[in-house]
């Protein structure tokens, strides 16, 4: 089978990275995607969840996944850590994260195809010696690789890795490339790709990105979709920095889901590695179909909350407000169709739409990650957003009801707010776009966008989702881009 990089595919061989914190797996990561994905920084256990994606290697498409580092000197669980006050806390939180990353390290390597182990130039460390005997089961589908070796640096130190076993051990440089075309073609020949099949565009995965403040759910509402435990759930928040992707399905249709960090404040994003997370989420928008935005029922909304929604807007994503920890709010053995709970939604409701004024659109669906409820609806409105989002109006459709918007509401008349719409068409789905061709683009006030706009939402069906606007003059000016 062919395969070409403009294509996706299914049912891809699973490459997994693996070894212990700051041996340079993200940089490894980035460097076989040819791409920024993984966060790559000095400081050691950067990379917390499992990070993959699917992408290219030596011309084959594989799923590759960057996991969280092994980490030796770990509070064991159910230990609590020397110290008290908030010094003692913060100890605790953070051997807690290491016991959760390491745990799952583990179970995202025995179900991996291909388990690289990177190791670093150098003197094997305890941590080293303990994970080669953990991978021992999985000798058959491992490659040892030693990074860092740039230049023959440590080379010759390097070789002592064959001591424990390995019939072949490559010395490669994550950051400056060198011999990585080799592991590459290691990498290939070891995968089986016959199960690799084209994917269908009209069938590929509803992508959802997950935003939200940090420690409102995300990642266990991200888990409960999918039905596994991909992202670290903690009470302790900023626990997720990387992007993290999974699957599932619902009602016949594929979904990708994407539990992002908690954006914060630009004043509390005092970390590099904050920072990049930050951006990485923001930039998860722009891949997604639909964004859901994820409120702390009992807190309520912040600025951030805006400034996400507001991102999302304006790339034409679909938004759905999706209320966390609901249960926390619903009366007491109240049925979620009682009187007092439909005032206290309403209330929530109205505070959101105050302060989200320009999404009046966007629906608002109560959940509970921790009690499971509210997913249902949640997801069937996931479905006919995504529809909608993909709805294309016929040219000839659309000005035929533009004849009937004009006359019910005509133009302004007067000489300097005189103007003609002379035809509509629809620019593209997904986001969805329309151009209106007029005779003199300044005259045309917000208020007759704002008109437009909603015409086509009420009467084209688009009630659910951002509509961008773009004139253009008849007479070839240059055109006037509205959102």
């Amino acid at each position: 089978m062919e395969f070409s990089d403009s294509k996706k595919y299914r049912g891809l061989p699973t490459v997994v990275l693996a070894g212990r914190p700051n041996v340079g797996k993200s940089t490894l990561f980035n460097r076989l995607l040819r791409k920024r994905r993984a966060i790559t920084d000095p400081t050691p256990g950067v990379t917390r969840d499992p990070v993959e994606t699917d992408g290219f290697i030596a011309g084959r498409p594989v799923r590759l996944i960057d996991t969280g580092g092994f980490k030796l000197d770990r509070t064991p669980e159910g230990r609590s850590a020397a110290g008290g006050g908030r010094r003692g806390k913060a100890v605790f939180d953070s051997n807690e994260i290491d016991n959760l990353v390491v745990e799952k390290t583990l179970d995202t390597i025995s179900k991996a195809n291909l388990i690289i182990l990177l190791l670093e130039a150098g003197e094997i460390t305890s941590e080293d010696e303990e994970f080669i005997e953990l991978l021992r089961p999985y000798q058959s589908r491992l490659i040892a690789a030693v990074n860092k070796t740039e230049g023959g640096r440590k080379e010759s130190e390097a070789w002592n890795v064959l001591s424990y076993g390995f019939e072949k051990v490559l010395m490669i440089s994550a950051e400056h490339g060198d011999n990585v075309p080799e592991l590459e073609r290691e990498i290939i020949s070891r995968l089986d790709f016959s199960a690799v099949e084209e994917d269908d565009p009209e069938k590929r995965p509803v992508r959802i990105a997950l935003l939200g403040k940090p420690n409102t759910g995300k990642s266990t509402i991200s888990n409960h979709l999918t039905a596994s435990a991909a992202s670290i759930v903690s009470d302790i928040p900023g626990t997720t920095r990387d992007v993290v992707e999974g699957n599932f399905s619902w009602k016949s249709r594929d979904f990708s889901i994407c539990d992002t960090a908690g954006i914060r404040r630009k004043a509390k994003v005092n970390e590099n590695i904050e920072y990049y997370s930050v951006n990485r989420a923001i930039k998860t928008i722009n891949e997604a179909d639909i964004v859901f935005l994820i409120i702390d029922a009992e807190e309520g909304l912040s600025d951030q909350d805006k400034k996400i929604a507001a991102l999302a807007h304006d790339k034409g994503r679909g938004v759905i407000f999706v209320l966390n920890k609901w249960d926390l709010l619903e009366p007491e053995n109240a049925d979620e169709n009682s009187p007092k709970v439909k005032n206290v939604f309403e209330a929530v409701s109205d505070r959101i739409r105050f302060l989200f004024g320009k999404m009046e659109y966007a629906p608002i669906v109560p959940v509970s990650a921790k009690n499971g409820t509210g997913f249902d609806k949640l997801l069937n409105t996931a479905l006919r957003m995504y529809a909608q989002l993909n709805t294309r109006i016929e040219t000839a459709r659309l000005n035929q009801v533009l004849e009937r918007w004009l006359e019910e509401y005509p133009p302004p008349v007067g000489p300097h707010t005189r103007f003609k719409v002379k035809y509509a068409v629809q620019s593209s789905a997904n986001p969805v776009n329309f151009i209106f061709f007029v005779s003199r683009i300044h005259a045309v006030s917000e208020t007759y966008l704002s008109y437009l706009r909603n015409r086509i939402r009420k009467d084209l069906g688009f009630s659910m989702i951002p509509v961008s606007l773009e004139l253009r003059a008849s007479a070839g000016k240059a055109p006037k881009a509205e959102k």
